[in-house]
């Protein structure tokens, strides 16, 4: 065949790009919260992001139409017997990572069903299954889970890449776009407007706070922050920064009450009386200690060390041998070493085993690895069997091909997205936060997030639209049943207190 003659129109058609296209599909359900039957209406695919391109040349800086840039898939419920959708609010949803998709947030917590754990959260044998989730907010809110790109069945489309979604600015940028036509073309602009995000998705949600208002004049009512990481300072356990040894110290030493490692008097009496114990031996002697350094004498070093063993249930020589500084890893694997057992990260109720019980980290995550396989075959089975969405593709629970994770605009300084929740809550005053904590979550210890709050620098005026709420469980609070139900009482108290 000459370059000049024509293909046949079936190579051609093959060596064209596929093109980019909504799918979605909607189903019926319904479902009875405390006695009321909820109808209600799910629509659930992906949505196609495009970005304006414009002409290059003489008619630069003319836009030339739009280019597809990455199908996001999401499953939304709306409620039904509600006539006037403006005064209906709608709660955009997603976990953190970064790589997770929503499945959390969505089948443990939010949505109307959750997969059946026992009532500690822990899981049945399989095979797993859900159950009519009778703590789901749809009885307060509209709900609209999104997984960003490479999470969930969201991808980028053929021709793009999809690194270049795998970053702080991008990764803010593609769900704000998505939010933003999600509302348009279901006309919701004029509807209350909460986001709620789970660990780096409360990172997530922050910088959604400036960049929906400054971008796209979207003013939300509420954000709700479920185990959070705004200032990653107060996170990394890194020679130089004393942060973390202090403000994960109250988390040692809930879980060390929940395991019976403390001393006799402390185990008698109630979490709290014991945190606030521990906390005010970190804002004072422990503080004071680390600050010091090698000026400590060695009476002071040597009551310090007391303190820790009876706050930890750590030994003294352990403990002298780190230095004062116990790190994360190092007490997962140590404080029921003598057992051959480890404590969970995500949640330190959870036990694990390891084969080498003298090691220095444990091996896996016993919380992670106690609900991966549960929600995973539980989303698997409701998106094709009961929502009829199907795709070959694999649903990324938790994606680590995202890594590394690019903090370019952050080089050489800790991302801290405080600042702009802080800046977005005094541009839009009455923007009201909801704060979730675990006290036994060490991914995201509580005193850490009541640190960076403590120095968010608000206006006086402006702290009263700040709301925290304390669980007995870990970062995924609501697997453990009784948090669940207080989770559920607290969130929709306050969806009803930020929409007045």
């Amino acid at each position: 065949m000459t370059g000049e003659e024509k293909k046949p129109e079936e190579q051609k058609k093959a060596e064209e790009k596929p093109v980019a296209k909504d799918d979605l599909v909607q189903t019926q359900h319904s479902i009875t919260i405390r006695g009321q039957v909820i109808p209600y209406t799910v629509t659930c695919g992906t949505i196609v992001l495009k970005e304006e391109t414009e002409k290059k040349g003489e008619d630069e800086g003319k836009s030339e139409g739009e280019k597809p840039k990455a199908s996001l898939f999401f499953v939304a419920y709306t409620r039904d017997d509600v006539e006037d959708k403006t005064t209906r609010p709608l709660t955009f949803s997603f976990n953190g990572g970064p790589g997770s998709s929503s499945v959390w947030l969505h089948l443990g917590v939010l949505g109307p069903r959750r997969v059946l754990l026992d009532d500690e959260g822990y899981p049945l044998p399989p095979p797993y299954k859900l159950v009519d989730n009778e703590y789901s907010l749809l009885d307060q809110t509209d709900l609209v889970f999104i997984d960003p790109v490479s999470t969930g069945y969201s991808r980028a489309v053929t021709g793009e890449r999809a690194k270049e979604f795998h970053g702080f600015k991008k990764d803010i940028e593609s769900v704000g776009d998505f939010i933003r036509l999600f509302t348009t073309r279901y006309q919701r602009w004029i509807s209350p407007k909460f986001l709620i995000g789970e660990s780096y998705g409360t990172t997530r949600a922050s910088g959604l706070s400036g960049y929906l208002e400054e971008r796209h004049g979207m003013y939300l009512n509420g954000i709700m922050l479920i185990s959070t990481a705004l200032n990653f300072q107060t996170l990394d356990f890194v020679h130089g920064n004393e942060l973390p040894y202090l403000l994960f110290l109250p988390t040692y030493t809930a879980t060390a009450w929940y395991h019976k490692r403390l001393p006799a008097d402390l185990l008698k009496k109630p979490l709290t009386e014991v945190l606030e114990e521990v906390e005010k031996f970190v804002l004072g002697e422990y503080n004071t200690a680390l600050m010091k350094g090698a000026t400590q004498t060695a009476a002071e070093r040597k009551q310090t060390i007391r303190k820790l063993a009876r706050y930890t249930g750590l030994s003294e020589d352990y403990i002298d041998r780190t230095d004062l500084r116990i790190e994360i890893f190092r007490f997962t694997k140590e404080l029921l070493r003598s057992e051959r057992r480890t404590v969970g990260r995500l949640d330190t109720r959870f036990k694990g085993i390891d084969r080498d019980s003298a090691g220095e980290n444990f091996e896996h995550d016993p919380s992670m690895s106690a609900i991966t396989g549960p929600y995973t075959a539980a989303l698997y089975d409701y998106v094709r069997g009961e929502l009829k969405f199907e795709s070959d593709l694999p649903y990324e629970v938790l994606n680590p091909r995202v890594w590394p994770w690019s903090y370019a605009q952050f080089e050489n300084q800790y991302l801290n997205v405080a600042e702009t929740l802080r800046k977005a809550m005094c541009m839009h005053p009455t923007l009201k936060v909801y704060v979730g904590n675990g006290y036994l979550d060490l991914a995201t210890p509580y005193f850490a997030t009541e640190y960076v709050f403590n120095h968010l620098s608000l206006d006086p005026a402006l702290r009263g639209n700040l709301r925290m709420g304390y669980f007995e469980a870990g970062h995924m609070m609501y697997i453990h049943i009784p948090s669940l139900a207080k989770l559920k009482g607290e969130l929709a108290d306050f969806i009803h207190w930020a929409v007045g």
